[in-house]
């Protein structure tokens, strides 16, 4: 719709790589396998996170503040009266406190892991593990100021358009 989005979790990625502070951070907590030639780790961050959820938060500690700041400075220089902050985990890391609304896409499960699947080629326990780690969509509907469903069955558009008129009064 023209409007400004910021991708928490692409500028994560790049966070861990070129961040010195935030990869020594990350070799303190998992070692110096955490990077291979300069780059994550992932299969072995994922492998360690996911046997030891103290890992995740830690990881998470690192990490989340640093999206939070360079969020911050992205809408300083956006010239927009509105703003996205897409995030996979904005209410478990309670980051969604932070925006004046929340605007939470729900789909099945099963399309969910699907999309996944093709996306990134996860294996079907990694997949598992993943969404384990992420609240449900009733835990999160509550928190959310606007809903917008997208299972391919309910149309799209007149949602966000929906969501955009409300938010602009």
């Amino acid at each position: 719709m023209g409007y400004p989005v910021f991708y928490s979790d692409n500028e994560a990625k790049t966070i861990v790589v070129e961040d010195k502070e935030a990869s020594t951070e990350i070799k303190k907590l998992f070692g110096e396998q955490a990077y291979l030639q300069s780059q994550l780790n992932q299969q072995y961050i994922s492998e360690q996170v996911f046997q030891k959820p103290e890992m995740l938060d830690g990881l998470n500690k690192i990490v989340h503040p640093k999206v939070r700041k360079a969020f911050q400075t992205w809408v300083k220089h956006q010239n927009s009266d509105i703003v996205f902050n897409e995030a996979a985990i904005l209410f478990e890391t309670g980051a969604y406190k932070n925006n004046s609304f929340n605007v939470l896409i729900t789909s099945p499960l099963s399309l969910r892991k699907s999309r996944l699947k093709v996306r990134s080629q996860m294996t079907d326990e990694q997949i598992e593990r993943r969404i384990s780690n992420q609240w449900s969509d009733e835990k999160k509907i509550p928190l959310a100021d606007y809903v917008i469903i997208n299972d391919e069955a309910t149309m799209l558009i007149p949602q966000i358009q929906k969501v955009l008129s409300a938010i602009k009064k």
